[in-house]
């Protein structure tokens, strides 16, 4: 479906064929017209699919008509990163620059000149806020916003949201709304934390799912067949001739994070952390050193497996296998991007084979194992067809680390 085909404000599809948008992704083509009837919707979709101008378009479309309160909050967009904030804010400014539409990005990790100025455009009227929940209800708090007129609520990217831990944000800031609004979910992954959350807010929804799609095939997939005490020693044996240039290790839980980065520093690697007990001010001073060349590799939790714009990294290592295949796809996802070339290695302890051979059934194909370092010792077989017993078959010398952190709990742990 082509957008000229959408029955939208002349001025909305002035600006869509400026910014040269002329066919629908697949969420946007099954998406928009539920949207366009007033229904609420749950959209399943990963990072890169077109979901924000799924739910943008609609809105601006209603918006553009004029017959909605002026001066009032009539649309809130909830994400959970300022980064997020920040583009979705853009794409606003783009979609609606031929229109009386106006917005404003809500964020914290700033100073109170931007505290300000938020407050002012409030003041001012504004039709669409985009807000990250904690610095949202700072405003609510201090009686700067008002909420009461809003007709349209949409959540974005609602699992990373659940995550960081802002359910309770969250539900604070949906009691503020009115109770007849058009709501929204979107989130990459449907755990029953989202269903839940979406039988509270939502009405009736109709739901669009797109399947996850395949990684990029500029993406080098390999893995290594190792046991837990081989991993770090395996990432001391890739650098040891040469530095590494830009490098996520992804692991599911933010204690074993934390230990990672101890564990590579000792090494003198220029290494960085990101998960959840970071404040936003500490999360931005670090992602600024990882892409200015400050620090060279970054050791994360999920939380950074989407919506994080860095089209130059190297080498993406999954220090532990994913809880699922989506989460494979989005975090070796963030290198090979912008036609860019790019390598992802995994790591598979014999408690993660099966896991991994999940995967593999996902790819349609299997990854190439990468035979470990000799001077490593013997690694296990692989066989994930196959029930081990954690610990059965370790060599002499090779200590069980014990159940692997995040399994089962990556809700709590990053």
């Amino acid at each position: 479906m082509r957008f000229d085909e959408l029955d939208f404000e002349p001025a909305l599809l002035d600006a869509i064929d400026a910014m040269n948008f002329q066919d629908c992704t697949p969420i946007q083509e099954q998406a928009i017209p539920y949207l366009l009837e007033g229904r609420d919707l749950i959209g399943v979709a990963q990072t890169g699919t077109g979901k924000t101008a799924a739910y943008l378009l609609p809105v601006l479309d209603k918006l553009s008509t004029g017959r909605y309160p002026e001066g009032a909050v009539n649309c809130l967009i909830m994400v959970p990163t300022r980064e997020l904030a920040q583009q979705i804010d853009q794409q606003v400014e783009g979609f609606s620059y031929f229109t009386n539409v106006s917005s404003t990005a809500v964020y914290g990790g700033n100073d109170g000149i931007r505290f300000e100025q938020e407050k002012r455009g409030f003041a001012m009227g504004t039709d669409i806020v985009v807000a990250t929940p904690g610095r949202l209800i700072s405003h609510i708090s201090l009686g700067n916003i008002d909420l009461s007129k809003v007709s349209f609520f949409i959540l974005d990217e609602a699992d990373r949201m659940l995550d960081m831990g802002f359910f309770d944000d969250i539900m604070q800031i949906v009691r503020q709304l009115p109770a007849k609004r058009q709501n929204m979910l979107f989130s990459a992954t449907m755990p029953q934390e989202i269903q839940s959350m979406a039988k509270t807010i939502l009405h009736n929804p109709a739901e669009v799912k797109i399947a996850v799609s395949r990684p990029a095939d500029k993406i080098l997939q390999a893995a290594y067949v190792c046991y837990e005490a081989q991993k770090l020693r395996i990432i001391q044996s890739l650098f040891q001739e040469q530095s590494p240039k830009r490098v996520i290790v992804f692991s599911s839980a933010k204690l074993k994070v934390k230990e990672i980065t101890k564990s590579l520093r000792r090494m003198n690697m220029s290494v960085g952390e990101m998960h959840s007990d970071l404040s936003q001010e500490e999360r931005d001073d670090i992602m600024l050193k990882f892409r200015n060349g400050h620090i060279n590799m970054l050791v994360a939790t999920d939380i950074v497996s989407r919506g994080i714009d860095i089209d130059d990294i190297d080498l993406v290592i999954n220090y532990d296998v994913p809880h699922d295949p989506e989460d494979y796809v989005h975090r070796i996802g963030r290198t090979a991007r912008a036609g860019a070339e790019g390598c992802a290695l995994t790591f598979v302890s014999q408690d993660e084979q099966t896991q991994f051979g999940k995967i593999e059934k996902f790819l349609g194909k299997p990854v190439f194992k990468v035979p470990v370092p000799a001077e490593l010792g013997e690694a296990p077989e692989y066989q994930p067809a196959k029930a081990r017993p954690q610990g059965h078959g370790k060599p002499h010398g090779h200590k069980s680390n014990g159940p692997r952190k995040g399994n089962g709990s990556r809700r709590q742990n990053q």
